[in-house]
């Protein structure tokens, strides 16, 4: 049976970033739906029905009451939510779904690799940790051009302060040579990656982002470690 789709009020927007926002849609009363951390909506305007956008959900499933997203200004749908999408407008929603879930066991460790943009399912799967005090860990190795690109920077580093099994690391692949930047510099590399592998068995990798970035990664796990294609879970956003 298929699930309803659902008008829901934007009830709170917040700017993330100049070319990032996040929307907080708020659930109609009554309406409690059953999904997973991971998972991705399905996002359309009341007067253009025809244009359909998914996003993964940057709020967890412990988050109830409303849906969050966080979009950047790309494509059609992107730049309207980001330039136009205010308080009190209306969006039709279809219901979460996807497979791209976190393994939440207490010896699983989560790589997760992502970059600009496709961190925001990442939010979702240390909020949940974090909430539930689980002693799955999770390390983000995040991809961006500059210092200004980095999505929800504050918030990990609380999340990092109040999760002693959450590790944030970003590397920085544009930045000018003289930026004070003490950070890492340049793409996302093997090496990077398996550093932080403590227990390849019980590791299950994650990526999110650009085509690029994401076969990066299965080439990495599947050809070079050859890891089963069960310990990875990949999104792509073109």
């Amino acid at each position: 049976m298929a699930k309803p789709i659902v008008e829901m009020e934007i009830e709170k927007v917040t700017m993330e970033l100049p070319d990032t926002k996040t929307v907080r849609l708020k659930w109609p009363e009554g309406y409690n739906p059953d999904f997973k951390t991971g998972q991705f909506i399905t996002l359309y305007w009341p007067d253009t029905p025809s244009y359909k956008r998914a996003y993964s959900l940057s709020s967890c499933a412990l988050d109830r009451g409303f849906f969050e997203t966080t979009v950047k200004r790309d494509g059609k749908m992107g730049t309207r939510i980001v330039d136009w999408a205010k308080p009190g407008d209306k969006m039709f929603v279809i219901p979460p779904t996807g497979r791209f879930l976190p393994v939440y066991e207490p010896n699983k460790h989560l790589i997760c690799i992502a970059g600009g943009s496709g961190v925001t399912p990442f939010r979702a799967f240390v909020r949940e940790g974090t909430k539930r005090k689980l002693e799955t860990k999770i390390t983000i190795l995040y991809s961006v051009r500059t210092t200004n690109d980095i999505i929800f920077n504050d918030e990990f580093h609380q999340l990092q302060l109040q999760n002693s099994q959450f590790n944030f690391f970003v590397t920085c692949t544009r930045l000018h040579p003289q930026d004070p930047w003490t950070g890492r510099r340049g793409r996302i590399t093997a090496e990077w990656v398996k550093e932080h592998i403590h227990d390849l068995s019980n590791t299950v990798f994650y990526a999110c982002g650009p085509n690029e970035l994401v076969e990066f990664a299965e080439h990495l796990v599947l050809a070079e470690m050859k890891v089963p294609k069960e310990q990875i879970k990949t999104e792509k956003w073109g």
